[in-house]
């Protein structure tokens, strides 16, 4: 089950770097008529001047939604979000296990109210047929969904932890190279 769910959060974070890169491109896109005109000619997309273009905008917008939110479990997974451990690394045995849990628990509880409303969030716009106000009407509900899934695998994400750190695993990843050098002066 834990490989099936390590899968999973590698799954959304490569798909987050791929949203990654669309946001660069759309930017790149709306930069100016050269780099438009670059991409139209080694891409054979169409012309800069385009309704595409003009809305490249309001598309790296999605894109950086997507980005962030499909990473986000991916992340959490190795160890890489900010977390204040000042406190934390004071602790040892049985008080830190015990603030690992309240931590994890409140995460848990944080995550998963994020995740039901970017779900709810997602399905009233796909109810309500909600539109984007751009060049091109774009269904509100399909940008979202990348909101959504990311919300409610970072939820799962932070619950196993939470599941792995109260039945006796392994603690969260200490911070390591400069970070734990300098913490240990």
């Amino acid at each position: 089950m834990r490989s099936a769910l390590k899968t999973l959060y590698e799954v959304t974070g490569i798909l987050g770097g791929i949203f990654m890169v669309l946001l660069l491109v759309f930017v790149l896109y709306s930069v100016g008529p050269g780099v438009g005109l670059w991409i139209e000619q080694t891409f054979g997309l169409p012309n800069p001047i385009t309704y595409v273009a003009r809305s490249a905008d309001e598309f790296a917008g999605y894109a950086m939604l997507a980005s962030a939110f499909l990473a986000l479990a991916s992340t959490f997974g190795r160890g890489e979000h900010i977390r204040v451990t000042l406190f934390l690394q004071r602790l040892q045995g049985t008080p830190r296990r015990l603030a690992e849990i309240w931590c994890l628990a409140l995460g848990s509880l944080l995550t998963g109210y994020l995740a039901w409303f970017s779900v709810k969030l997602c399905w009233q716009s796909y109810e309500i047929n909600d539109l984007s106000t751009g060049l091109i009407a774009i269904p509100l509900w399909i940008p979202q969904v990348g909101m959504a899934v990311g919300a409610v695998v970072l939820c799962i994400a932070v619950i196993e932890q939470l599941v792995v750190v109260a039945t006796g695993g392994p603690l969260m990843e200490d911070p390591s190279g400069e970070e734990a050098a300098h913490l240990e002066r």
